[in-house]
């Protein structure tokens, strides 16, 4: 079986592109997912234990999460020792059953792939991409987003033309969806031929 990196900066069209893995016929595990599965389950008394007063209701309230962490390096690196951890082991048990089900190709859609080291874990990496104007117009639609939301969100992912230095293949969003379908396609072409 053959494991990809999927990767992006916010606002690239990462989602759209593991769907459009999905649909080829790719098992795709969603690290964001997961990190939302484990906010309302096995996280919560962790981070309730390191963050008093950041869970309601046995569920990790993101927001006042967020305000705990947001800019205070220490606090972010703490919360990822929490999280991390048990991602790696969803991930661990889904890349599992997906061998276990004869996947051909499994799609780990992780955003900091570059960032935590995950890509020596995968055996390529793709890197989802777009305009930095499209990327701007993208991520301030989006509702509760304000510029400074996104800078901060910006300033703790790789830039994106380094993540594309290191990519095995590349999805550019910003032409459209049918361009973008054809670029998965491509890469599925071509590690059918590696096989």
């Amino acid at each position: 079986m053959i494991v990809l990196g999927l990767t992006g900066s916010i606002g690239m069209g990462k989602s759209t592109t593991a769907t459009m893995f999905a649909e080829a016929g790719a098992a795709v595990y969603d690290a964001d997912a997961a990190v939302h599965a484990l906010y309302r389950g096995a996280a919560v008394p962790l981070i309730e234990a390191a963050f008093p007063g950041t869970t309601r209701d046995g569920t990790v309230d993101r927001q006042a999460l967020s305000a705990k962490v947001m800019g205070d390096g220490a606090a972010m690196t703490r919360l990822e020792g929490i999280v991390h951890p048990l991602v790696r082991g969803s991930e661990t048990a889904f890349l599992d059953k997906a061998r276990a089900a004869g996947a051909r190709v499994a799609v780990l859609d992780i955003p900091l792939l570059f960032e935590t080291g995950g890509e020596a874990r995968v055996d390529a990496s793709v890197v989802v991409t777009a305009a930095p104007e499209v990327q701007r117009q993208r991520v301030l639609a989006r509702p509760n987003m304000t510029p400074e939301s996104f800078a901060a969100i910006l300033s703790r992912q790789m830039a994106d033309a380094d993540k594309r230095r290191r990519a095995h293949f590349l999805v550019d969003t910003g032409r459209g969806v049918a361009p973008a379908r054809r670029a998965v396609q491509g890469i599925l072409r071509a590690l059918s031929a590696c096989e």
